[in-house]
């Protein structure tokens, strides 16, 4: 089972899409202090019929759910690592946001992973990323090459200013130049759970 983080969800109809894809995937989904109530109508409505049957577990923050799931709080270096299952690798954590210096169809995903996802409108926290560089990983789109290349090339093949900084992952960007491209979060869960899905022969996926 895939595990589905969403830290600080603003949009209740995002929040009710994904519960109902979580459903349909057999993946169990986590909140993190949403700034919604959950019996919203627009909530009840994305996911309706769908989320009586939704596995979701709610959390006051982020200590709270790494507290409750020994696994997560392994996957981010916490005092307690445990081992897969039958020879089979540990539950990693995979933090998606724009800043990721690594795309997510070339990370290797398995059972018991967490997928997590920020808010809408300000993504992951800051503070979490630049800790767990290693961890963040990016949906490629047109327009982010600015995230995928770095240095001089960088800068005089796209045209930016030389003097280039690096972000808290590492990446080389020009704040001033780059041109951010982000997707509705319901679509950026669904693209990156049906990835991690397909890596594990989900029937139909693996074309």
């Amino acid at each position: 089972m895939l595990n589905v983080v969403l830290v600080e969800p603003e949009i209740p109809a995002n929040t009710g899409n994904i519960g109902r894809t979580c459903v349909l995937t057999g993946s169990r989904l986590h909140l993190v202090a949403p700034g919604f109530d959950l019996s919203e109508r627009a909530l009840r409505r994305a996911g309706l019929a769908y989320w009586q049957s939704l596995d979701v577990r709610v959390y006051e923050d982020w200590q709270a759910l790494l507290l409750a799931n020994h696994d997560a709080w392994a996957a981010l270096g916490g005092p307690l690592s445990p081992g897969g299952e039958g020879g089979e690798p540990a539950p990693a954590m995979h933090l998606l946001t724009k800043r990721g210096a690594r795309r997510h169809s070339d990370s290797r995903y398995h059972d018991g992973d967490y997928l997590v996802f920020g808010r809408e409108s300000t993504g992951l926290d800051q503070g979490l990323i630049a800790s767990h560089p290693n961890l963040c990983e990016r949906i490629p789109m047109v327009g982010d090459a600015a995230l995928a290349n770095a240095g001089e090339w960088h800068a005089s093949h796209l045209g930016l200013h030389p003097e280039l900084k690096r972000d808290v992952c590492g990446n080389f960007v020009d704040e001033r130049s780059m041109q951010v491209t982000s997707l509705n979060l319901s679509n950026a869960v669904a693209i990156v759970l049906f990835e991690a899905l397909r890596q594990q022969g989900y029937p139909g996926l693996d074309g």
